[in-house]
């Protein structure tokens, strides 16, 4: 009612608590004959300006699953009041977050012509896969809840390579924590894995979730020689250990560049005879 009237401060809140305070004591019984319809009509009037149906609208078209959440959360406290009404939309957005914690998003990666980097080859069905490495990419922290099914993916994407698997590396930037279940696991994996001549490695791990998995003396067990800092290291690691066919556009050296006339410097081309001193 305070922001329907124009308030802009929490002050609106002490004066109105102060308001109601001389009015309970110095004259008690001047609205007792006001008609709770009257009162109705106060609370009524003051949340219809809450009421932003352009917004709805907007939370439809972007995101049906927040509209219904926030239709439920309407409805709980339409038929049982605010705060059980609040309660069952937060749990519920409570639920809907842990579910997208239990069966995140993960991608094989390829490497794709003209685009830098390593990219989701359901993204992009032209990337070209380098033989023999497995690059996976799981998108959320790894816990008890999504362990087995990380486990599972990372199975069926070597049972899916084209060609015979000897690496499969995880890039695990967007891995935020793990905990103790998650790395019994992972251990788990890497026997599998190494029983069927595969090596586990990591790329892109942050520091702290380094430091849990040396607590957990998983980091150890693998040894610092399987986490690279890039994916790209760990590509370059791969190529040298296993001699297979592969070409990289980026290794591909530009004309003017291979014709010796010209060398590049912060973007701009100079004559190499030059001395720069």
């Amino acid at each position: 009612m305070a922001e329907a009237a124009g308030a802009r401060t929490q002050l609106t809140g002490v004066v109105g608590a102060l308001a109601i305070t001389v009015l309970l004591v110095a004259t008690p019984n001047l609205l007792q004959d006001l008609p709770s319809t009257a009162l109705a009509a106060v609370v009524i009037a003051a949340a219809i300006g809450l009421i932003e149906v352009a917004d709805l609208r907007r939370i439809y078209r972007i995101q049906r699953w927040e509209f219904w959440l926030s239709m439920i959360c309407f409805a709980g406290v339409a038929l049982f009041g605010a705060i059980p009404g609040i309660g069952i939309a937060v749990t519920i957005a409570v639920i809907e977050f842990l579910w997208d914690g239990w069966r995140p998003h993960s991608a094989v990666l390829g490497r794709v012509d003209r685009v830098k980097g390593y990219h989701d080859i359901s993204r992009y069905p032209d990337a070209s896969r380098i033989p023999g490495l497995v690059l996976f990419r799981w998108d959320a922290p790894l816990f008890f809840a999504n362990a087995e099914l990380f486990c599972d993916r990372v199975i069926a994407a070597v049972a899916s390579s084209p060609t015979p698997v000897h690496w499969v590396v995880v890039a695990a930037e967007p891995v935020t924590s793990v905990d103790v279940t998650a790395a019994d696991i992972v251990a788990e994996l890497d026997e599998r894995l190494h029983a069927e001549g595969v090596e586990l490695c990591f790329a892109e791990m942050k520091d702290p979730v380094k430091d849990k998995l040396k607590r957990f003396g998983l980091f150890a067990r693998f040894g610092a020689e399987t986490f690279y800092p890039t994916l790209g290291e760990a590509v370059k690691a791969y190529l040298r250990s296993h001699p297979v066919q592969w070409e990289d556009w980026e290794n591909e050296m530009p004309v003017s560049f291979a014709r010796g006339d010209t060398s590049m410097t912060n973007g701009r081309t100079r004559d190499p005879s030059s001395n720069p001193e």
